[in-house]
């Protein structure tokens, strides 16, 4: 019989290294209505899963859907702007 050996010491002996960057924590926060939107569009498609969408799931569908497309646009906006060299428009 084999005796088992844990590999916790290789996997936790980078932890410290695997944290996020601050970089990366604002990216994150930059995309966050995007995220928001995304699961609020999720969440209205899951309410119709089990049923027949009714008129008002699909009206929240469409808002849902439209949200998450104008927070991608925005975000696609600012990510365009900061790129800009000379702040030309």
């Amino acid at each position: 019989m084999n005796p088992i050996v844990t590999v916790q010491d290789a996997v936790t002996a980078f932890a410290d290294f695997m944290e996020p960057t601050n970089a990366e924590l604002n990216a994150i926060e930059q995309e966050m209505p995007v995220i928001l939107a995304d699961v609020e569009l999720l969440d209205a498609h899951i309410v119709t899963l089990d049923r027949i969408p009714t008129e008002l799931d699909n009206r929240r569908i469409r808002r849902a859907r439209r949200r998450a497309l104008a927070a991608r646009v925005a975000l696609l906006n600012r990510t365009a702007a900061a790129s800009l060299p000379g702040g030309a428009a």
